[in-house]
């Protein structure tokens, strides 16, 4: 049996938070966003995947845009 013991690093926490807000703005499960996180430890933490970071970022920034010229027109 694997008796290893992780915490989450900040800024997977704050990811959940903006992942959380994502889903009520957008109307989504927050469990379909919670089941793409994609993590790795990083000495005894657990950390974002900065794959998994940097797609979401642009996924994020992509909707923030898309917004923006909705709002323009």
């Amino acid at each position: 049996m694997n008796n290893n013991s992780f915490r989450l690093d900040d800024n997977v926490i704050a990811h959940i938070a903006r992942i959380l807000q994502v889903s009520m703005l957008t109307g989504t499960d927050i469990i379909d966003h919670m089941r793409m996180i994609r993590l790795e430890e990083n000495e005894g933490s657990l950390v974002l995947q900065e794959e998994y970071a940097n797609v979401f970022d642009g996924s994020l920034d992509s909707m923030l845009e898309n917004a923006q010229q909705k709002k323009g027109e």
